[in-house]
């Protein structure tokens, strides 16, 4: 039996940690892991060798150079989404997965978003993008369920 494709992507800081809760679960697919490129997560390479990538680091706060990150950033997520072409992405956003889900969406993947725990009852960016996409949207709240009524209710992944 084949095991399916799944890429998990995340920005790094509290997106990548929420993410990595789900680690449990990588072995049971053939799996990628994508992030930015910081020091703070260069040791990923030596748990998850060739299975981790990176993606440019940029946050919507470095105004001058963000736009430039985020189109590199759309080439770099075609490359790796072509090289692997992943049955399912999972991620818990931010920025740099809004470019990966969309490319995934356009050439058939299923999309998994599961909102950031730091949201109790507003909307990310990422998720109004990412909900209507999504074919399964999760929220750790059951409050959020009032923000996205379409949304499962999954609970902390803490």
């Amino acid at each position: 039996m084949t095991k399916s494709k799944v890429m998990f992507i995340a920005s790094t800081g509290g997106h990548l940690e929420e993410l990595l809760q789900l680690k449990s679960m990588f072995s049971n697919y053939e799996y990628s892991l994508i992030t930015e490129k910081t020091k703070s997560n260069m040791y990923l390479k030596d748990i998850y060798k060739d299975k981790v990538h990176y993606l440019i680091y940029g946050t919507k706060h470095h105004i001058l150079t963000y736009p430039f990150k985020l189109f590199m950033n759309c080439f770099i997520s075609l490359y790796y989404y072509l090289k692997y072409r992943p049955d399912y992405i999972i991620t818990t956003g931010v920025h740099t997965a809004g470019p990966m889900c969309c490319l995934g969406k356009i050439f058939g993947s299923k999309i998994i978003y599961i909102e950031t725990f730091a949201n109790m009852v507003t909307k990310t960016s990422t998720g109004k993008l990412l909900y209507p996409i999504s074919d399964k949207f999760i929220v750790q709240w059951e409050s959020m369920k009032k923000v996205y009524p379409k949304a499962d209710f999954g609970g902390w992944i803490f």
